[in-house]
């Protein structure tokens, strides 16, 4: 009978599904780290909130250890490739605090515009400043959302039912999507200008963080006002304390802050500021909810195999797993090189199998593509949430299965379809076991793929190369691999370029300053 061991406050609930479906719980939450190591060698299982830190050390010690269950979306509280390497599967819930995180949303926006929080302060101490608290309707504002996924989306949803003008962005959300949720899709720089109310829903990306720095505040309508029930860092926190002090931005409601705990911050007790500790999943039903699922997920996992919303591993069997795991791992590596490079709406993937590997489950291929391509956007996205933030986003996403027809045994080609363009990446696995790119934009290649790469298009011209490589050891860059393919002569061409170490930012500028460059974009894998 295998055994499980919730060590975090759950719901009692979730130990009496463990019990119902015939596995062995015990409910200890509170031990110290000395504790659970003791004692974490004799379970199976292992049931968790944020409190318990799954480290390496403990994870040594785990010996039958085959699942840890995450009631809740973050795993920052597992040391992943110790678990990973261990064979230890890490499952989340991630879409169980949903509905709780937007109705915080609106909550905060609510008492924003209404200055609940100081009127209540306020009359508690006798003042009765009705005059000093005169609000603001929120009936025909416009709300800008940004990022429109899961979340969003529900936030889009209460604020039409409010009567508002909701206008998204979100490079993912497609124009039939948008339709869909009865919502504008525009690009930032106009949701900026229009929107009285702008209020985030996106992870923390390189992308993303600061995206309201002093340059999008600025931009921003005088008197508008800023929601964060997402992620900390989103909001360049000095930069918006000198927007609230000059008079430009009205007021910010905050769950989140760059630092947490936030004991001290520069916008704490800044009247025009309401603060919340990171409340967004904290209710009753959102709580019941996560536990419950994840001792459902776990339960099916250790009795059946079946793995649902796993973080480091693709919903294959073990039989499959072996030939299956060079090709994920490619499928992903062509969705990070493309997601890499997407700075448009994505409207359409495509997923070309041709020679053997059509003949094996495609799916958690698809999967890792899919994750690949929304990682540069969605941090946290994994194999299991992909499809369904794809699908959410409106993506729609083909398969195409054939024999060998070219001079590869095998290969994927990924195409993506975005509002202006279309564009594709193939690669193959050699016999050897190498993975190589093959061909991109239809130029053919042979190119591997190294965990800091540069990636430039150009005209075909002489001098081009010459020039691009003195650029790069004048900048003390070492070129590992150098990669290159042509359209025709004098044509379209690219370079794929692996280097020693990240490429910085001026240098990238001097590269795209070069003669014949049309685009120089750094890549990491």
């Amino acid at each position: 009978m295998p055994k499980v061991l919730i060590s975090d406050k759950l719901s009692p609930e979730a130990a009496q599904i463990f019990r119902d479906r015939g596995i062995e719980v015990d409910v200890k939450p509170g031990l110290s780290k000395d504790e659970l190591i003791a004692i974490i060698g004799g379970y199976d299982g292992l049931a968790i909130r944020s409190n318990t830190k799954v480290t390496p050390d403990i994870l040594a010690e785990a010996k039958n250890l085959k699942v840890v269950g995450r009631a809740g979306i973050g795993v920052d509280n597992v040391d992943l490739p110790a678990a990973t390497a261990r064979g230890v599967v890490v499952m989340n819930t991630p879409f169980g605090n949903s509905v709780t995180t937007a109705e915080h949303a609106i909550a905060m926006m609510m008492a924003l515009v209404r200055q609940i929080p100081q009127a209540n302060a306020s009359t508690h101490a006798g003042k009765w400043e009705k005059s000093k608290f005169m609000g603001t309707e929120i009936t025909g504002k416009t709300l800008g959302v940004v990022g429109c996924g899961n979340i969003g989306s529900i936030v889009a949803n209460r604020g039409k039912g409010l009567q508002m003008k909701v206008i998204a962005y979100d490079p993912f959300l497609t124009e039939a999507r948008a339709e869909e949720l009865g919502v504008e899709k525009v690009e930032l720089a106009e949701l900026l200008k229009r929107a009285d109310i702008v209020t985030l829903h996106t992870p923390l990306t390189d992308q993303t963080r600061n995206i309201i720095d002093a340059k999008a505040l600025k931009a921003m309508k005088k008197g508008a006002r800023i929601v964060n029930c997402a992620r900390g860092g989103l909001v360049d926190e000095a930069a918006l304390k000198a927007a609230l002090d000059e008079g430009h931005i009205a007021g910010a409601a905050l769950d989140v802050f760059l630092e947490e705990p936030a004991k001290a911050n520069v916008l704490f007790g800044d009247e025009k500021v309401i603060a919340t500790p990171h409340l967004g999943a904290s209710t009753t039903e959102a709580q019941e909810m996560v536990a419950l699922q994840v001792a459902e997920q776990m339960s099916d996992y250790l009795l059946t195999g079946a793995v649902v919303n796993a973080v480091n591993m693709p919903s294959i069997s073990a039989d499959e797993a072996p030939r299956l795991k060079p090709f994920v791992e490619l499928a992903e590596k062509l969705g990070l090189f493309a997601g890499q490079l997407t700075e448009t709406g994505i409207t359409e993937v495509q997923l070309e199998y041709e020679g053997t590997v059509a003949e094996m489950n495609t799916k958690p291929m698809t999967a890792a593509a899919l994750m690949g391509l929304l990682k540069p956007q969605l941090e946290d996205v994994n194999m299991v949430s992909a499809p369904v933030i794809a699908k959410e986003r409106g993506l729609k996403v083909q398969e195409t299965k054939r024999a060998q027809g070219g001079i590869f045994e095998t290969y994927i080609r990924l195409s993506i379809t975005t509002e202006s363009q279309t564009r594709s990446v193939a690669g193959t696995i050699y016999s050897s076991g190498q993975m190589r790119i093959i061909q991109i934009k239809g130029i053919n290649m042979d190119a591997e793929l190294g965990p800091h790469m540069l990636y430039v298009t150009n005209q075909d011209k002489p001098g081009f190369i010459g020039a691009l490589g003195t650029l790069l050891g004048q900048a003390g860059i070492n070129i590992a691999t150098f990669n290159l393919g042509r359209a025709k002569s004098g044509g379209d061409a690219i370079a794929l370029i692996e280097v020693d170490q990240p490429v910085p930012v001026d240098v990238l500028a001097k590269i795209r300053a070069l003669p014949h460059v049309v685009r120089a974009q750094t890549l990491k894998f």
